[in-house]
């Protein structure tokens, strides 16, 4: 078929979400590839995305432009070839089984301990940042490791268990800053041996551990951004591993995104190319989940915070790339890009949520006081 239809098919619904083809706004996409129109129209999230890597298309702000099209819902109008499968195969198969679990540890979180450096700032925190009263990103992660801890109500002498613990930096601050002892558990071998030499001389022991075969008391357990690759089909599991840990008045905080539609897989693109098996849950399912394990003291959203976290994350990037692209590659560079300017548009769009949750096992005794 002539790729004119194509272009005309795609320049009409991009019209529909404000952005032109060859227009001059930042958000204006320009085309380099005729075959970017029949990609998009084929296999939507995952052509459009593969078809950015490639280099067929281009805009100079990418974020607005996703952006754009999120709240046009284009997204949801586009033939998405294979996605019925995959809709199928989620609902089959258990994808964030013991078996597969360790694969986003290998395909992301090994990339290379020097592109995290570059990207999180003075501490490697992958998660989002609580910028209430931070100007800037360092501050901002330091303000969200001290709201956790506040919220767990920490104090000297405490057992805490990190399930996720990334490079070990939330353990490190709560031990330095309230006195307590910790386990964290991880399933990436370079987190891991980052996190061992980070916490070394601190009562810190760190884990390659699958979080399901944790069963040892704790006197107060979190999680940050770790629980988007649990799956919906662990849910239970997960809160039944952090129930047994617990004692009747220990807390548990989840830090997780979130979205607002209960699904069972997750964007094409972002499974192929950034978080294999990865699945964001709805707050039904984490309700149902919790149900007759915890009380839920507290259900903080601050998910606005997430779209600045991302775009300081991008900017550094971006300024480290002499340093990193010759290891990485352009079309490594242009797929970062794509990952980040699409999260930044999913949070920026109210699509995506992020979410504190603060639980006990039996209720807080006179009730919680959330801290802010």
């Amino acid at each position: 078929m002539p790729h004119g239809r194509f272009e005309r098919r795609i320049a009409g619904l991009l019209a529909e979400a404000d952005v032109r083809i060859g227009g001059d706004r930042p958000w204006d996409i320009h085309v380099h590839d005729p075959r970017f129109a029949a990609r998009a129209l084929a296999r939507g999230s995952l052509g459009m995305g593969e078809s950015y890597m490639d280099g067929e298309w281009d805009a100079a702000a990418l974020d607005g432009t996703l952006s754009r099209i999120l709240e046009a819902r284009l997204d949801q109008r586009v033939h998405r070839a294979g996605e019925i499968f995959d809709a199928l195969r989620a609902r089959l198969l258990n994808l964030q089984s013991p078996r597969r679990s360790g694969e986003v540890g290998r395909r992301h979180y090994d990339l290379g301990n020097d592109l995290y450096h570059a990207m999180l700032g003075r501490r490697l925190v992958y998660s989002c940042a609580y910028w209430r009263e931070a100007s800037n990103l360092d501050d901002a992660q330091e303000a969200k490791l001290d709201l956790v801890c506040r919220k767990l109500q920490l104090r000297p002498g405490m057992r805490v268990l990190d399930i996720g613990c990334g490079w070990g930096e939330a353990l490190k601050f709560a031990v330095e800053r309230h006195g307590v002892s910790g386990v964290g558990v991880t399933i990436s071998q370079q987190q891991a041996d980052y996190a061992r030499d980070l916490c070394a001389g601190l009562p810190i022991e760190i884990r390659l551990q699958d979080y399901r075969e944790l069963d040892e008391p704790f006197d107060a357990v979190f999680s940050l951004g770790m629980f988007e690759h649990v799956g919906v089909k662990n849910y239970t599991a997960y809160f039944d591993v952090v129930r047994r840990c617990l004692p009747p008045q220990g807390l548990f905080l989840l830090h997780t995104i979130g979205t607002n539609h209960s699904v069972h897989r997750t964007d094409p693109w972002i499974a192929r190319y950034i978080f294999p098996n990865s699945m964001l849950p709805s707050a039904a399912q984490i309700a149902q989940a919790v149900e007759g394990r915890f009380v839920v003291e507290d259900w903080h959203n601050f998910g606005a915070d997430y779209d600045r976290t991302l775009q300081a994350w991008r900017d550094k990037v971006e300024a480290a790339w002499p340093a990193l692209g010759a290891r990485y590659g352009e079309r490594f560079r242009r797929m970062w890009r794509f990952y980040l300017a699409g999260s930044m548009a999913t949070f920026r769009t109210r699509r995506s949520q992020l979410w504190q949750l603060v639980l006990s096992p039996q209720g807080v005794r006179g009730g919680y006081l959330a801290p802010r």
